[in-house]
């Protein structure tokens, strides 16, 4: 399992709720992810997706899971990247602040399975 995340840099405590809600450890690969904003934002998700370094038949095979970008237009032009390499969506995480935490701490809210909410609404076409 690789997590490649395109956002903060993860704490110890939130790599290790990621690792007991999947089972396992994820292999991280953290990838920057700040975006020239004058750039077509598919062009730069192309190069986000290329700098995870994964083998063409890697990203049909390998299970992945993404933490996104912040920038929420970068994110959707990067899962649709990943979409088309992998096939399908891949799960992402849903990391979500502490509420009245000083300093703002963060928790994993949930992971998120994109590709079963794809087909949940495909039904109600």
């Amino acid at each position: 399992m690789i997590l490649l995340n395109y956002a903060h840099p993860l704490t110890e405590e939130l790599l290790e709720q990621v690792a007991s809600a999947l089972g396992v450890v994820p292999e991280v690969r953290f990838i920057a992810s700040q975006a020239d904003r004058q750039r077509p934002l598919a062009e730069v998700a192309a190069e986000l997706a290329a700098a995870a370094q994964l083998a063409p038949d890697a990203w049909q095979t390998t299970p992945l899971v993404v933490n996104p970008p912040s920038l929420a237009p970068l994110a959707v032009a990067l899962l649709a990247e990943l979409h088309g390499r992998c096939g399908h969506f891949p799960p992402i995480l849903n990391i979500r602040p502490l509420a009245d935490a000083l300093p703002p701490h963060y928790e994993l809210g949930e992971i998120v399975n994109l590709q079963a909410s794809r087909s949940a609404a495909r039904a109600k076409r």
